[in-house]
């Protein structure tokens, strides 16, 4: 079996090695939104930087946690995944944005994903379609009892994660261009009660089953589908501070009663 690439004894992406980081980690796509994740921490510092991944380790309220941006979609996710648990983590926030598919998400409003559809594509290499992309239990629990905590409105279901932005997601790509597989995509998740679209969660979700570890994701409604309306960040600090509080609620559910992968 072929060996797993490092360079200097970490890893070849993330430049990671065991002990960097702690279990506890926040996953934005953006390697921009890490530091505004770390400035609600009591400590906090680079500790790697390479190609799209960005990752820092602090302390939040007394727990250590850390956050590694993934880049957009499932490939590097995927990867970013890998070699988090190379490096010590074994639980995993996804901290993102999302396009709602149902009127009644505003703009602003927070979705705690149970479960994404898996439009992505690294996670068919490693498990079956059929095999489920699910949030762990405790973690859905941590990000609702933190949202309803600091009073933010948000919505619980199954998101769609998809690698394309445009015509994954019913958008037309260049020229108008709609193959027919996803026209009445949006149509047909809203009957499914999807309750919207992101690129990330299902490859999260996925490896983290497989790996034994636990996953979960926040994110903030920027875009509504259904109405037409997109405000570029809006809700993206409110998310920020749930998936931080969730953390915290994590760390003292492993405490009292050693629940863990």
């Amino acid at each position: 079996m072929a060996q797993r690439p490092k360079v200097g004894g970490k890893t070849y992406h993330l430049l990671l090695a065991p002990g960097d980081v702690p279990r506890y980690i926040l996953l934005p796509g953006d390697p921009g939104r890490v530091p505004l994740i770390a400035k609600h921490w009591t400590e906090a510092r680079e500790v790697a930087r390479n190609r799209e991944f960005v990752t820092w380790v602090g302390s939040y309220k007394g727990t250590a946690v850390g956050a590694t941006s993934t880049g957009i979609g499932s490939g590097s996710t995927a990867i970013a995944v890998e070699e988090l648990l190379y490096a010590g983590a074994d639980t995993f926030i996804r901290v993102g944005t999302t396009g709602a598919l149902r009127r009644e998400i505003r703009l602003g409003d927070l979705i705690i994903g149970t479960a994404a559809v898996r439009f992505d594509g690294a996670s068919r290499w490693y498990a079956p379609p059929e095999y489920p992309a699910v949030a762990h239990w405790l973690v859905v629990k941590a990000l609702v009892e933190a949202a309803e905590s600091l009073g933010v409105r948000h919505h619980v279901g199954v998101v769609a994660s998809t690698d394309s932005f445009y015509v994954g997601q019913e958008r037309p790509g260049h020229g108008g261009f709609m193959p027919p597989w996803s026209k009445g995509l949006i149509e047909t998740l809203r009957g499914l009660r999807v309750l919207s679209f992101e690129m990330e969660s299902a490859t999260i979700f996925t490896l983290a089953s497989i790996y034994g570890a636990r996953a979960g994701g926040v994110y903030a409604a920027i875009a509504n589908r259904e109405t037409d309306e997109f405000t570029p960040e809006v809700g993206v600090e409110e998310a920020v501070k749930v998936a931080n509080e969730a953390v915290k609620i994590l760390a003292e559910y492993d405490r009292k009663s050693g629940a863990g992968p």
